[in-house]
């Protein structure tokens, strides 16, 4: 009877003791991924963590750094606190991403910076940016795919447009709209900073 009652004991001990397990966000990454529409390759390119990391913190083989869940979370637009807690969050009617929380692609050697606007899970179909151009900087691009158009109106400064050899150029308010499966180019030809929003389409 003793030696029953020191079991119990020792069990009620050892759950005392036992620090809490750290949050498994691999299932929650992944279900967030797929609401998006994303490839482990779209969230690891947009969020600048390898598709081999990814792939282990969604099997639970690994858990993230902060600055990793930090980048991840950014990437899919949401706060770090949906993404460390399981089970499906509560939808705000109004869903309000601060400044810092937009994910971002910038193009230092290239003087631009992209935000992404649009929401993951529309990627692929439609998609809008902020272009911000520093004076004399660029956005080059290769052909998308087959179909893709984008449409660029300035926000502020001038903007010279590229499609294919064929050159524009915009002035504030002017909306540009272009077939974007063949190589294209926006540039900032001023001495001032350059706004532009852009709106990609995909057939």
């Amino acid at each position: 009877m003793a030696s029953e009652t020191m079991k119990k004991v020792i069990a009620i001990k050892t759950n005392l003791i036992t620090p809490a397990a750290p949050p498994e966000v691999g299932a929650s990454l992944q279900r967030l991924r797929l609401e998006r529409g994303l490839t482990l390759e779209d969230l690891s390119r947009t969020a600048g963590v390898s598709k081999s990391m990814l792939s282990q913190i969604e099997r639970e083989k690994a858990n993230p750094t902060i600055a990793v869940a930090w980048r991840l979370a950014n990437a899919l637009g949401i706060g770090m606190a949906e993404l460390l807690t399981a089970g499906t969050p509560k939808l705000d009617l109004i869903r309000v991403l601060e400044p810092h929380e937009t994910p971002t692609l910038p193009g230092e050697h290239s003087g631009y910076v992209l935000r992404i606007l649009g929401p993951m899970e529309l990627a692929g179909r439609f998609e809008w940016y902020e272009l911000s151009l520093a004076p004399g900087g660029a956005l080059v691009s290769n052909p998308h795919d087959p179909g893709t158009s984008e449409h660029l109106t300035v926000l502020a400064g001038s903007i010279e447009v590229e499609v294919d050899g064929s050159k524009k150029k915009m002035k504030l308010g002017g909306t540009a709209r272009y077939e974007a499966d063949r190589p294209h180019a926006i540039r900032n030809l001023g001495k001032t900073e350059a706004k532009a929003l852009m709106v990609v389409t995909h057939r």
